[in-house]
């Protein structure tokens, strides 16, 4: 029998609706019957590729006994984070509050006002390890609610108290270099110089903290913070995060060195490492940066790609109720499949063994099963007798059960990766990445936007579910990188139109920065996301958009609520600069000697002229190409003065609020242009 969730577009919200609990999704009907009964509400949210959500779900809500406990208790709510990230950070800073930790499933009480008692993440079926199940934890709450409603009311006032403090910040002056300086010494103290990364275990690629460094090498002159960049794209790359057979990096690694992944496959994730490889290459032109950028792109494009060319959001690490058991090999097989050269080339260089190369987590016995890795990059032999490997693994592993893929496009995970691909476009001359990315932006434009206002979901059809700032915000850089690669006034005109709806809808007119949600009756209170996790959050993009869209249109107003915005979380971005890498990227801007360039020429195929230029590294810099197109010039009003001298190509280069002498003519420009690029790669 079906609950209210076979009604329901998400696929997650899907994998539910044959549980025997009576799941709701989040919605008024489900707290007035809360209401009308007297029950506690039970909120469960997680996602389709998670795997101790599947944990859960198996062990507990498939279990008919749990589920008749749990139907005559609460009423049972169940979310899609990535559907309802409002809700997610809400009920996620209560779980980080009262139990110092957080993931998913997130598993949280609450009265049937929204007001939360009691927080979790996974719950056994059964106690074990000291740890409640919840058939004992279940009783206990009710118990509670029936008889001891003063301890209810006690724990909803201290958790209230606590999240009211994390609506506060403490403003102060806008950041200075020392915020740089701080944030670039933690990282040192955390890197692991074996291995690369920072920490030791789980480690995340965490890319934004890759582009902070790189941006800072440059503006600090260090070369070991660069150095700490490579090596870390490096040994991500070779290690067994990364799909050597599919390609395409799983979510993050469970040990120190980069071997065993926890084997889901997000979009934001490819969209993220293939900036951060692009940033790797235009460091240090490694080949094997340039081809991950490209695999990457192959992956997406062939696993998380719809027709009309807007991109799913993740792949599952389980396929037939086993986490990992798609990508891993035992020896046996890989004997039976390739000759024995193949073979003996195989396991030496990509470290297969009988017993299998990683341990299992409960028991720390080898399981006979082998993630593909390497020790150092192949060289072009090694990458030929690899690629023949490959193919063979690859049609063999096809006929495996696929992990399960979650085909919901969200807008701001769409965005970055529209965003990766411009870039890529741009830095490597490659059409189609920018083609795709063009061809993204079209399937945003056609089914996520209705006039001024941004849509969040789509599945078979798009949500009523209206954006969030991330949306906004990362809809408006990927606007900015769509002008910066193809120069076209339309990708600039559409920047700054929804950076005004973004300003018009979350913008705190009181204490300033960008709330995350425009709902007035947000459970708990209206946050505002600073910190960096998986993304970047929505204040970090927007800091960054704002610079660059004042240096682009030469608009003050942008650079004061830049300003603003940097003071009302001057404390965190200063004392936690390291988890907020993105945000920190904006001042990073704002106290380089950054550059406008602009190429005013007679012939728009001139524009062609900046591609040598924008394969180097240039973080501190925008770029114009101006035609005299009357609707770019609108938008940057100083345009009008830097046209072609005598009819001439002239390159004008500003850094500093201050112009230097126009150079024109074809010859000189080129030479100007190998100039600013040599400059920035010393």
């Amino acid at each position: 029998m079906l609950n209210r969730l076979a009604y329901e577009q998400s696929p997650y919200l899907q994998q539910h609706k044959n549980n025997p609990v009576e799941w709701y999704p989040w919605g008024d009907e489900a707290f007035a019957k809360a209401q009308e009964e007297n029950k506690p509400v039970f909120l469960s949210i997680g996602y389709a590729t998670c795997h101790w959500c599947h944990v859960m779900a198996h062990e507990s809500f498939e279990d008919d006994s749990i589920a008749e406990l749990m139907n005559e208790s609460f009423i049972n709510v169940k979310v899609d984070r990535e559907e309802r990230p409002d809700i997610d950070n809400t009920y996620m800073t209560v779980c980080q509050m009262i139990t110092g930790h957080g993931g998913w499933p997130l598993t949280i009480i609450m009265t049937p006002g929204k007001e939360p008692f009691f927080a979790a993440t996974y719950i056994p079926k059964e106690a074990r390890y000291n740890r409640l199940g919840l058939r004992q934890l279940i009783p206990g709450i009710i118990r509670m609610w029936d008889h001891e409603p003063e301890r209810v009311q006690k724990a909803i006032d201290q958790i209230k108290k606590g999240f009211n403090k994390s609506l506060e910040f403490e403003s102060g002056l806008f950041p200075g270099t020392e915020a740089l300086d701080f944030a670039a010494e933690q990282f040192v103290q955390r890197y692991d110089p074996d291995y690369g990364g920072f920490g030791s275990a789980p480690k995340f690629p965490s890319p934004h903290n890759l582009t902070f460094l790189a941006q800072q090498s440059q503006l600090s002159g260090k070369q070991g913070y660069s150095d700490m960049v490579l090596e870390t794209l490096n040994h991500m790359r070779l290690g067994g995060i990364w799909d050597h057979v599919g390609f395409g990096f799983h979510r993050y690694s469970t040990d120190q060195q980069w071997l065993l992944p926890h084997f889901e496959k997000m979009l934001y994730d490819q969209a993220l490492l293939m900036m951060a490889y692009t940033y790797g290459w235009q460091i240090n032109q490694r080949p094997l940066f340039k081809q991950t950028v490209e695999e990457i792109a192959h992956y997406v494009s062939r696993c998380l790609t719809n027709a009309s060319g807007g991109f799913y959001s993740a792949e599952d690490a389980d396929s037939e109720g086993e986490e990992g058991k798609f990508y891993v090999w035992e020896q046996p097989e890989l004997d039976a499949l390739l000759n024995s050269e193949d073979a003996d080339f195989l396991t030496t260089t990509f470290g297969v063994f009988p017993e299998g190369n990683f341990e299992d987590e409960a028991t720390r016995q080898r399981t006979g099963a082998n993630i593909l890795h390497l020790e150092h990059p192949l060289v072009e032999k090694e990458e030929a007798i690899f690629s023949r490997i490959r193919h063979t693994l690859f049609q063999d592993r096809e006929q495996r059960v696929h992990p399960q893929l979650d085909d919901k496009i969200l807008t701001d995970w769409n965005a970055l990766m529209i965003v990766a691909l411009a870039q890529a476009g741009r830095v490597f001359d490659h059409d189609v990445f920018t083609k795709r990315a063009l061809t993204a932006h079209e399937f945003i434009r056609n089914h996520l936007v209705e006039n001024d206002t941004l849509y969040h979901v789509f599945h078979t059809s798009r949500s009523d579910i209206e954006g969030f700032a991330d949306d906004y915000a990362f809809w408006v850089w990927a606007n900015i990188e769509l002008y910066q690669t193809t120069f076209e006034p339309r990708f600039l005109e559409q920047a700054l139109f929804w950076n005004q709806q973004l300003i018009h809808r979350f913008w705190d007119t009181e204490h300033h920065g960008f709330f995350f949600t425009t709902e007035a009756d947000t459970p708990l209170g209206n946050q505002k996301q600073i910190y960096d996790g998986a993304i970047p959050s929505s204040n970090s993009v927007a800091l960054n958009n704002l610079f660059r869209l004042s240096r682009l249109t030469g608009n003050s107003v942008f650079e004061e609520l830049l300003n603003e915005t940097g003071q009302t979380f001057s404390t965190d971005l200063i004392r936690s600069g390291s988890s907020i890498a993105h945000g920190l990227q904006s001042i990073q801007m704002v106290h380089a000697p950054f550059q406008e360039i602009v190429l005013a020429v007679t012939e728009p195929g001139q524009a062609e002229w900046l591609k040598h230029t924008e394969a180097g590294f240039h973080p501190f810099a925008v770029f114009h190409v101006n035609t005299g197109d009357e609707a770019l010039i609108k938008m940057a009003p100083y345009l009008e003065h830097q046209t072609p001298i005598d009819g001439k190509p002239t390159l004008y280069v500003c850094k500093n609020f201050a112009c230097e002498q126009p150079i024109v003519g074809e010859e000189a420009i080129r030479n100007a242009l190998r100039s600013l690029t040599a400059a920035a790669d010393e």
